[in-house]
């Protein structure tokens, strides 16, 4: 058996590294705007509630980054768990996995988005690594790979 045979899968080859960061920006953009939507949902409700102005929310800014972050956290394990894929991650035809090919769990998927959004350089060991993986890859024995949804 060939080195290539061996590292081909029948999930689809490995993703590479600028796919990888192409669909992390796409995913930063969606969750900036799901950030922007609940921040007018907000406002709306507080229209209706006491009436006009419209006025968007004024937050701190350290309320704003902890809410992100958290925001961004849900949005990425909420995807991996149940689809296997972020809308950043379907636009470039990948899925995160386990190496065996099944979706995360709620656990592993949570503890990936952490690290991810902690030490996003980690995506940088992928050229580096054999089966192409991320330091998070590495972390939580997941596999991010092409597939058609």
């Amino acid at each position: 058996m060939n080195r290539e045979s061996r590292e081909r899968s029948p999930y689809g080859d490995a993703a590479g590294v600028v796919t990888r960061c192409l669909a992390a920006l796409v995913d930063v953009l969606v969750v900036a705007g799901i950030g922007l939507a609940a921040q007018f949902a907000y406002a709306a409700i507080r229209l209706l509630v006491t009436g006009p102005p419209f006025r968007m929310p004024d937050l701190a800014d350290w309320l704003t980054g902890v809410t992100g972050w958290i925001l961004a956290v849900l949005y990425l394990a909420a995807c991996w768990a149940t689809t296997g894929g972020t809308v950043g991650d379907r636009l470039m035809g990948l899925r995160v996995t386990g190496r065996g090919g099944r979706l995360l769990g709620v656990p592993r998927a949570l503890l990936r988005a952490v690290l991810c959004l902690v030490f996003p350089v980690g995506l940088f060991w992928i050229p580096f690594s054999r089966r192409r993986a991320s330091l998070q890859d590495v972390a939580v024995a997941t596999s991010v790979r092409y597939h058609r949804f």
